[in-house]
């Protein structure tokens, strides 16, 4: 379902110049706005992007950065200007380009106060349970820091991306990116203006979509154009990762990322470019992505104490408020909280084993190490992968 510009205008208020819809933010930058058409970094563009970044950092958003371009940096540091698309070569490229991108934007990010951490990821990263953990962890843990992590596939290992497979492009990566860290906001950033209702090179009268409510086929054909020379992605790439986010419960816009302070518009409501509007809201994303996408391994019991911490939405679940465990789980499976009377309060991913949590029931976080020998925080589940139910 489509709304025209006449629609959409008259049914959107004017946003105004200092409200801010959006605090959690995945930013996606293709190719053609980190590399010039010869294949070498275009540090300007980055830089004024890099600036609109820096000032939403300022307020106090968080933002994800996931960055094409490690390719076309390794082309431009080797001094090679004519394309090759043989795995190996792309390969060797994306190797020793990935330092040089991140050095650039370490560099510019610096420019404004802000450390950034670099995030290779691979889709194996993003569907085994453990690595789930781990990387959505390692981003939320990053974004409490005040830190920017950049994220991007794994080129040097992973195949999928450099064959230009269906799910191994930036566009799809930024949308499980989104999904993982429960953004509020995915900006698809290309040199391109968002969706149209034909293909504007071909006819320059095509009107662009303004806001799309649900994405069905009639969306899905309009997305076919052409790939870019220099990026793995064109729109069919963009509509499947909009399709993706907003069923996670996930705004998404795609839009030109040359246009004028884009991204302080964007988070201001400004309409520009093509808003994808979420499917479901994040609390249904989440409960249907933890009740579908993984089946509960056990139940965690706690005490009266922690069951009403936890109704109030009042943190993790720490081992001090745990009485027993049901069933056999490892760190990673889904679990159930449920409190005294059997009654389910939550669900949620855990940081421990069962029988790691029947050595630490009851016990401080403090006492995890000296019980166990290791620990893997000081949490049974932390707030960020629990879902109140």
């Amino acid at each position: 379902m489509i709304e025209g510009p006449a629609e959409a205008k008259g049914r959107q208020a004017a946003p105004s110049q200092d409200a801010v819809l959006y605090r959690r933010l995945v930013v996606k930058l293709g190719t053609n706005l980190v590399a010039t058409v010869d294949g070498r970094l275009d540090l300007e563009n980055m830089a004024r992007l890099v600036e609109q970044m820096g000032q939403l950092h300022q307020q106090g958003l968080e933002i994800i950065l996931v960055s094409s371009g490690a390719i076309a940096a390794g082309r431009d540091r080797l001094g090679l200007r004519r394309e090759r698309r043989d795995i190996p070569f792309r390969q060797v490229m994306a190797a020793v380009g990935q330092g040089r991108l991140m050095h650039a934007y370490e560099q510019l990010f610096e420019q404004h106060g802000i450390a950034v951490a670099q995030a290779l990821l691979t889709k194996a990263d993003m569907s085994n349970r453990h690595g789930y953990l781990n990387a959505r962890n390692t981003l939320l843990g990053l974004l409490e820091l005040k830190v920017v992590p950049i994220v991007n596939e794994n080129d040097v290992v992973a195949i999928d991306e450099i064959k230009e497979a269906r799910f191994g492009d930036n566009d799809n990566l930024s949308a499980m990116v989104a999904n993982l860290v429960d953004a509020d906001l995915l900006v698809l950033l290309s040199n391109v203006a968002g969706l149209y209702v034909d293909d504007p090179q071909r006819d320059s009268r095509a009107e662009l979509i303004p806001r799309v409510d649900r994405i069905d086929r009639r969306i899905e054909r309009l997305a076919r154009s052409a790939s870019s020379p220099l990026g793995t992605g064109g729109m069919a790439t963009k509509i499947e990762a909009a399709k993706l986010a907003t069923g996670s419960g996930v705004a998404v816009v795609i839009t030109d990322g040359r246009l004028p302070e884009v991204l302080p518009r964007l988070v201001r409501g400004e309409s520009i470019g093509t808003l994808f509007s979420p499917a479901v809201t994040r609390l249904e994303s989440r409960q249907r992505w933890m009740m579908s996408g993984l089946a509960s391994r056990g139940r965690v019991v706690v005490d009266d104490g922690a069951a009403n911490a936890l109704r109030k939405g009042k943190g993790s679940l720490l081992p001090a408020g745990v009485q027993a465990v049901q069933g056999k789980f490892r760190r990673g499976d889904l679990v159930e909280v449920v409190d005294t009377q059997g009654d389910r309060i939550a669900c949620g991913i855990s940081n421990y084993s069962s029988a790691d949590i029947d050595t630490i029931k009851g016990a401080h976080s403090g006492q995890i190490m000296s019980l166990l020998g290791y620990e893997y925080g000081a949490e049974v589940v932390h707030r960020n992968n629990l879902v109140v139910l």
